[in-house]
């Protein structure tokens, strides 16, 4: 990425792409060279749109962060929505990239995409070689399609890009929709509400025993900007794990929330629910020798995700 590049974050408002729009900031990149829409300003499901759009701005660098998301209750109830909608945003702005020429595509995809049966930790070469979890097929299968487009467009027309894979990311700018909100805001919030109502009891899914990483969004976006910037160009298509390594089962992850909201409360799980993956932890060492390494403790982005819950309700 050349110190002067016109960068279009597509995604922006949500909590990913506002925090890579952070990132690039805090590089110094300037910030008239960084293009961003909202929804209500750019329909991404919509091509024309988009071409237009980029007929307009002529972005050098594409981050794709856009994405219709959600936690293991909507990825389970609306399947279609998810595969539907991310399968044509991907898309449209992937065309986009090819009629424009742009110089570079950073693609930012997720940990669901690896096959339960793989061997933990998940390696890049994992991806493709079995089916996908059940409870989140939808979104995995869109992801990969977004993937493989941009690994062909890499490999077939010779348009540099990379694709970073992300454990569950969480931090400031996360939802709060328990409809479809992922595991750390969920839990944040249902723990505050039932501490508002005066009930000694949280009613969490699942068994509590799945294993997982995360990782602060803030460091997630740093990742981004550290690749755009050293991403070997020779190699025309690569793909990247991002996670902290601190794996910690969903039981103990609500522990250590509970105890940072100081609520005396139990919590009661819901063993019918689905658990999704029984473990998620990704072998992030093609990154790490690179020269990255995350900054953000699992302790400390717990706290800054509760400081960040609260001073969103003011």
């Amino acid at each position: 990425m050349q110190p002067d590049a016109t960068i279009y974050v597509a995604g922006h408002t949500g909590m990913v792409g506002s925090a890579i729009y952070r990132a690039l900031v805090r590089s110094n990149h300037p910030v008239d060279k960084i293009y961003t829409r909202s929804r209500a300003e750019l329909n991404l499901l919509d091509q024309g749109k988009v071409l237009e759009f980029f007929d307009q701005a002529r972005p050098n660098v594409v981050i794709i962060s856009a994405a219709k998301v959600g936690g293991i209750r909507a990825n389970s109830t609306l399947p279609y929505d998810f595969l539907s909608e991310n399968v044509l945003i991907q898309a449209n702005l992937i065309s986009a990239c090819k009629i424009f020429g742009v110089s570079q595509i950073c693609f930012l995809g997720s940990s669901c995409m690896y096959p339960p049966s793989a061997k933990q930790p998940f390696v890049e070469d994992a991806l493709f070689t079995a089916s996908f979890e059940p409870t989140n097929e939808a979104y995995a299968l869109a992801k990969c399609t977004g993937l493989k487009l941009c690994e062909y467009l890499s490999t077939q027309y010779s348009i540099p890009s990379f694709g970073i894979i992300p454990n569950n990311s969480y931090g400031p700018g996360d939802s709060y929709d328990l409809e479809s909100s992922h595991v750390i805001p969920s839990i944040i919030c249902k723990i505050h509400r039932a501490k508002l109502e005066g009930h000694s009891v949280v009613q969490l899914w699942g068994s509590g025993r799945p294993i997982r990483e995360f990782i602060y969004v803030d460091d997630l976006a740093d990742a981004v900007v550290f690749l755009l910037r050293n991403h070997i160009r020779k190699k025309y298509w690569c793909c990247f794990n991002v996670s902290s390594h601190e794996p910690v089962t969903i039981k103990e992850l609500a522990e250590l929330i509970r105890l940072k909201m100081d609520y005396d409360g139990e919590i009661f799980w819901d063993a019918s629910r689905p658990d999704g993956m029984p473990e998620k932890r990704l072998d992030t060492s093609r990154i790490n020798e690179l020269g990255w390494l995350p900054a953000t403790s699992l302790d400390v982005g717990l706290s800054l995700a509760v400081q960040d819950y609260f001073s969103r309700l003011n």
